[in-house]
């Protein structure tokens, strides 16, 4: 049995880094150093700009940085990193301290992300940002999701009014709606509709420009994703998103990881004999959860290919009713998130019926 006093003497001989924590704000955040004993070195507030950051950084150059994953995190990250600080971005998920805090100011959080960053930088289960020219072109397509989102609001716009007057619009793709549906529009609405259709027109002209660069994007800046699009229901969006996503393959010592990643494993709540079965963790990147989903639901549609995918969640599905096909959708995204990833590191020519061969089950299911 150690005496206490070893102990202590053990525990202090450890180094632990001069450690500041900076709760990022718009316009000014406050910051918290504390020397690796626990004692206050510096504590104060900082404008959200790039010369007094890189002033502030500069001088703590060497110590830990503890943030919080936010809007600023990333180019903050960078600007520290480029500084010499070693950069910690906690996963606000894992930072219950701060987020269920009954006495919460930006002050108080400054300290704890520091005292957090003492302790073990495992416990704020640290984040990687995605690198800043993959951030830049990840943009053209938060911009092309823009538009595709006001595009849907002005369709059930134009169709909200014209039922609401005891007209029905025509069933039709976003692309045609605008065409379409203008024989439908009676004189007396015309005033308000036509121009909201010369409006989607134009929002179709900008989705279409998006889609070229995105086209461009994977031809000429990430080659791998005409890997990726092998699999039925991956396009150019999602294939992008996953190459931009993942970033690094590498650093996922086992494929399966990935589906953990994106937040497609469900959550764990197990306590004694008690093991209830939980929703998916959502954890990750929403919209890379999002667009996984909806490649699933074409696997599984009427216009999904036969393949071992849509065999597996077609016998998840028939376990029973919604609740059956919505399970089947999420492991779906969750094994096409994993395949993408073996196809991303090896490259290799994708075979739909690949289990099914090995089995010996080619007959079509």
């Amino acid at each position: 049995m150690i005496h206490s006093n070893a102990a202590l003497t053990t525990f202090t001989s450890v180094q632990v880094p001069t450690t500041m924590g900076l709760d990022l704000s718009d316009r000014d955040s406050q910051y918290h150093v504390l020397r690796g004993d626990g004692h206050d070195l510096e504590l104060g507030k900082v404008s959200m700009t790039r010369e007094p950051l890189a002033e502030l950084f500069t001088r703590w150059k060497g110590c830990r940085l503890v943030i919080e994953a936010g809007g600023h995190s990333p180019w903050v990250s960078r600007l520290a990193a480029a500084c010499g600080m070693g950069v910690v971005i906690a996963n606000p998920r894992r930072v219950e301290l701060i987020s269920k805090s009954d006495r919460k100011t930006d002050r108080s959080d400054a300290e704890t992300l520091a005292r957090l960053g003492m302790a073990d930088v495992r416990l704020l289960a640290p984040i990687t940002h995605r690198r800043e020219d993959a951030q830049s072109d990840l943009a053209v397509r938060d911009a092309r999701n823009m538009l595709v989102s006001l595009r849907t609001s002005a369709i059930n716009f134009v169709r909200g009014k014209l039922k609401s007057s005891g007209y029905r619009a025509a069933a039709c793709s976003p692309e045609s709606f605008h065409t379409r549906v203008l024989r439908d529009i009676p004189p007396q609405l015309a005033p308000a509709l036509q121009p909201m259709l010369e409006q989607i027109a134009k929002l179709n002209e900008g989705i279409k420009s998006y889609d070229e660069q995105i086209e461009l994007l994977c031809e000429e800046r990430y080659p791998v994703t005409q890997v990726l699009q092998q699999v039925p229901g991956v396009g150019p969006v999602v294939s992008l998103s996953f190459v931009l996503t993942i970033d690094d393959p590498k650093r996922f010592e086992d494929g399966r990881d990935v589906g953990a990643y994106l937040g497609l494993v469900p959550r764990k709540k197990d306590s004694g004999d008690s093991s209830p079965q939980l929703g998916i963790s959502k954890a990750g990147d929403h919209e890379m959860r999002r667009l996984l989903v909806l490649s699933a639901n074409y696997i599984l549609g009427r216009f999904g290919p036969d393949s071992d995918l849509r065999r597996f969640g077609l016998r998840i599905a028939a376990q029973g009713g919604k609740r059956g096909k919505k399970r089947a959708r999420v492991a779906v995204a969750r094994k096409l998130a994993v395949l993408m990833h073996h196809l991303m590191i090896t490259g290799e020519q994708y075979d739909p019926l690949y289990l099914a061969k090995k089995r010996g089950e080619l007959a079509i299911a």
